[in-house]
């Protein structure tokens, strides 16, 4: 299993595109990955198993994988299959959804982690929405911790930032470690996140999509 600490303090980068978008290509994905390691990213995140396979071949920084299947409910490598076949890209880490709701598979979030643990030695990043999500996914074995899903289930409000509140609170109250995850727009939240408990900090769209950077300077110049 990889070595977490050597994530400590670090930047993950995610990248990711939304289905049918010009970027959403295996290759794409894996040259983005490449330019974000050459820019010090200590890790990369990749969503498919194509572009996974791409980036560990290419790759000296470890990788986040996962899966999607829909956009919906618990949607990021839901079953216990999806994460098994993430772990056999190369992986270092798999993250999936670590919320408390119901899986597809009708395996609890532990019985998952047990699951692949007897098939596996990858590291597991459970992406929560809540404290009570942490703290679960904390008793179900996780190695790693993402507050990924904050805002987007039921139980948080959302931030216009990343939910730091939520990041200092599992972070006093869990041991495992916590990568901030979530709206982090600027250096300046993602070193926020940092003081606020994070071990990591994985940004994506603020670096890696360009449709929603550039609107942002459309509206700003709109806007003036």
């Amino acid at each position: 299993m990889i070595d977490l600490t050597q994530l400590e303090g670090g930047l993950i980068v995610s990248c990711q595109a939304y289905p049918g978008e010009p970027m959403d290509h295996a290759e794409t994905m894996a040259q983005l990955a490449e330019a974000a390691a050459d820019g010090r990213a200590g890790a990369v995140r990749l969503q498919g198993l194509d572009a996974i396979r791409l980036g560990r071949e290419r790759l000296a920084v470890p990788i986040v994988g996962l899966v999607k299947r829909g956009a919906d409910g618990v949607f990021i490598t839901p079953t216990l299959d999806d994460a098994l076949a993430v772990a056999e890209t190369g992986a270092a880490i798999v993250a999936l959804d670590g919320t408390r709701r119901s899986r597809p598979d009708g395996r609890t979030l532990a019985a998952t982690v047990a699951a692949i643990r007897s098939e596996s030695d990858v590291a597991i990043m459970a992406d929560c929405g809540s404290v009570d999500d942490a703290l679960s996914a904390a008793d179900g074995g996780v190695d790693l911790i993402g507050t990924t899903l904050a805002g987007y289930t039921a139980e948080r409000p959302r931030t216009d930032g990343p939910d730091l509140a939520l990041v200092a609170e599992i972070a006093a109250r869990i041991a495992v470690p916590v990568i901030a995850e979530g709206r982090i727009h600027s250096a300046a939240q993602a070193v926020a996140a940092m003081r606020a408990g994070a071990h990591a900090v994985c940004v994506g769209t603020a670096i890696t999509h360009p449709t929603s950077i550039t609107s942002a300077f459309v509206d700003a110049l709109d806007d003036r």
